[in-house]
């Protein structure tokens, strides 16, 4: 079966409508891996301003990598949402076909990246963005979860702070603020109530690393809240072609 997301509120035009190449939507009580993972499809000027706060934050870009935007005729805009980590953006004028094909694309991507790691007792999922252990979630804020990843990527081996401003923060340069050395206390702590505290080392040199021997955690005291809240960075819209701006 494959299923496809439709990201507004609006009723799909038929030129997007994948159901009639004998795709399924996916409604929004169908909360399955498989639909979670499916690509989305949505039309950059029907998108709501709520909608483009969403995809704001460099962090969400393994779910911005399953979105198919259409009616974006500027290539310019076009080039801009690409490099924003967007799945495939496409013109107005583009067929039915096309977009399935470029949606079956998207899919196979989906299919292709990993949905967990695990470093010990602790289970990172991509989807979830969020840390497990012994099933409990830990509540990670969203760049928490993206620097865990980025380090669990490497397990054992230095992340220096340079490559994790780039890869987490999308910067090439570090700022002159300790906005990684703020999140990677916070990270710890999370850590360190779920038993998994000395998991992040800090390097001598700068950076940090994920101990390639994980603790063994105490889980007896894991309690945490659900998540704790978000600092997102909202996306400002142009007027006219309701796109965000590069990231500066």
């Amino acid at each position: 079966m494959r299923l496809f997301r439709w990201l507004s509120a609006r009723s799909i035009p038929p030129r997007y409508d994948l159901r009639l190449c004998g795709w399924e939507l996916a409604g929004p009580k169908l909360a399955s891996d498989e639909a979670l993972c499916s690509p989305a499809l949505a039309r950059a000027d029907h998108l709501e301003h709520e909608s483009w706060q969403e995809f704001a934050d460099w962090l969400l870009q393994p779910q911005r990598a399953l979105v198919l935007l259409t009616g974006v005729d500027d290539p310019d805009a076009s080039a801009r949402l690409l490099r924003l980590g967007f799945g495939d953006v496409v013109g107005s004028q583009t067929s039915l076909r096309e977009i399935e094909a470029r949606a079956m694309r998207i899919a196979a991507h989906a299919r292709a990246l990993p949905r967990t790691r695990d470093i010990g007792p602790l289970r990172l999922d991509l989807f979830a963005r969020d840390g497990f252990v012994a099933h409990r979630a830990l509540g990670l804020h969203p760049r928490e979860f993206a620097l865990v990843w980025r380090l669990a990527e490497t397990p054992g081996v230095a992340v220096s702070k340079k490559a994790l401003v780039r890869d987490v923060w999308r910067m090439a340069h570090v700022p002159d603020t300790n906005s990684l050395a703020v999140h990677v206390f916070r990270l710890r702590a999370k850590l360190a109530i779920a038993g998994l505290a000395g998991l992040i080392k800090t390097e001598p040199a700068g950076g940090y690393r994920l101990d390639r021997v994980a603790p063994v955690a105490d889980v007896a005291p894991f309690m945490l809240a659900s998540g704790d809240g978000q600092d997102a960075r909202a996306m400002s819209l142009s007027a006219e072609q309701m796109i965000p701006p590069e990231p500066k």
